[in-house]
């Protein structure tokens, strides 16, 4: 990964760096500053900082020549609670479609201390090769063992591509990775495909808040590393029971110790169920003008089946969890029914579900955004608007 070095004929024992390291990773001893190596991030404040250019970060390169080395597709089965995310079985599909203009294999990392019943479930997915690692320290929520063991195994079996969802585990996990490996990483892309020409993976992300759509390419590093939003992949399909898949101990692999401490899990109590895993979405937007009348909303998604959701604005007020918010901050969502209410339609959360099958709109102001994408507007006050919803729903006159 890298290191740290000082001069012990240039540094004076000023402190300066000592001052300026946010992880408190250097101390002064006999007059010379000395480095925690277990503690460093590498961050480079220090070399920044020191007057006598005593401090030399030494970066780990990468051989240019070894790309040649590396080929097939690998994909990180994410898992909780003894269970695949659901967003697995959508990056495996992105995977096979990638496999179809390579000609490569696809295998999956999946690592944890009982991985019973989801090494099969994977090979059903059209998984090439399931690479395992069982080990009762690697826990669900240890990320720092996680980014370790799935590093090691990177390096030694060297894909081309690596790719993970774009959730709360896959943002916080693959940029450790992609700082171990070393190599770049593009967060939360929606497309994905392989360049006829150069065979290079090109990673189209919405940027500068889904204004545009920028496509990356990794053209000197490997593996290629992307995450994929939830939601907008075509989940990989069933294949046949004599799919000759396998799965293959990764024995080489060294688990180290935890070093984060995972005090308590607590799961949240909610009425509905999650929006990722939705078919039907209610959501409240600023239109609702007090928290008060969230269970004016509330009472349309538990009479409809569905989950509740939230624009930005309705989370930010504190009305609505974050858990429950839609758009390019929050999850992406693509239900079969989306109902959005008293929300006006920001690019950034039309970019969170506007690719839902059917988007219902109700609100007040007739020349709201949100009306461009709806399949079925309705101008009014939502207040009127949704009682009389539920009753319809419940079949009263």
């Amino acid at each position: 990964m890298g290191a740290l070095q000082i001069s012990d004929v240039k540094c004076v024992g000023c402190g300066i760096c000592v001052g300026t390291c946010p992880y408190d990773a250097l101390r002064l001893e006999d007059d010379l500053a000395v480095v925690s190596e277990e503690i460093c991030t590498l961050c480079g404040a220090c070399v920044d900082s020191c007057p006598y250019e005593a401090i030399v970060l030494l970066k780990e390169s990468f051989e240019a020549e070894s790309i040649e080395d590396y080929s097939g597709i690998c994909v990180y089965a994410e898992h909780r609670f003894q269970k695949l995310s659901s967003v697995v079985p959508e990056i495996v599909g992105a995977a096979r479609r990638l496999k179809e203009s390579l000609g490569k294999t696809v295998s999956a990392i999946l690592i944890g201390d009982d991985l019973s019943g989801m090494q099969e479930e994977l090979l059903s997915y059209g998984v090439d090769e399931v690479w395992t690692v069982t080990d009762p320290r690697i826990t669900d929520f240890a990320e720092d063992v996680h980014a370790e063991v799935v590093s090691q195994i990177l390096r030694e079996k060297r894909p081309e591509i690596f790719l993970g969802g774009g959730t709360i585990v896959g943002r916080s996990l693959l940029p450790r990775v992609a700082v171990k490996i070393p190599t770049g990483l593009t967060a939360d892309c929606t497309e994905l495909e392989i360049d006829p020409e150069t065979k290079l993976l090109k990673q189209t992300r919405p940027a500068f808040g889904g204004n545009i759509m920028a496509t990356i390419l990794t053209r000197n590093h490997r593996p290629q590393m992307a995450t994929v939003r939830h939601k907008v992949m075509k989940a990989a399909e069933r294949v046949s029971p004599d799919h000759l898949g396998k799965i293959v101990p990764m024995d080489f692999v060294r688990v180290p110790d935890p070093r984060i401490e995972v005090l308590e899990f607590v799961k949240e109590d909610t009425e509905t169920v999650n929006i990722a895993d939705a078919d039907i979405i209610v959501s409240a937007g600023r239109g609702i003008k007090d928290p008060k009348n969230l269970p004016v909303v509330q009472s349309l998604a538990r009479a409809m089946g569905g989950a509740l959701g939230a624009s930005r604005a309705a989370v930010d007020s504190g009305w609505v969890a974050y858990s429950h918010q839609v758009g390019q901050t929050g999850k992406t969502v693509n239900p079969v029914i989306y109902v959005a209410c008293g929300i006006s339609g920001a690019i950034q959360h039309l970019a969170g579900m506007k690719s839902s099958d059917i988007i219902v709109a109700i609100n007040s102001d007739m020349h709201a955004p949100i009306f461009d994408v709806a399949h079925f507007g309705i101008v009014g006050d939502l207040f009127e608007v949704i009682p009389e919803m539920v009753k319809q729903i419940q079949g009263g006159n």
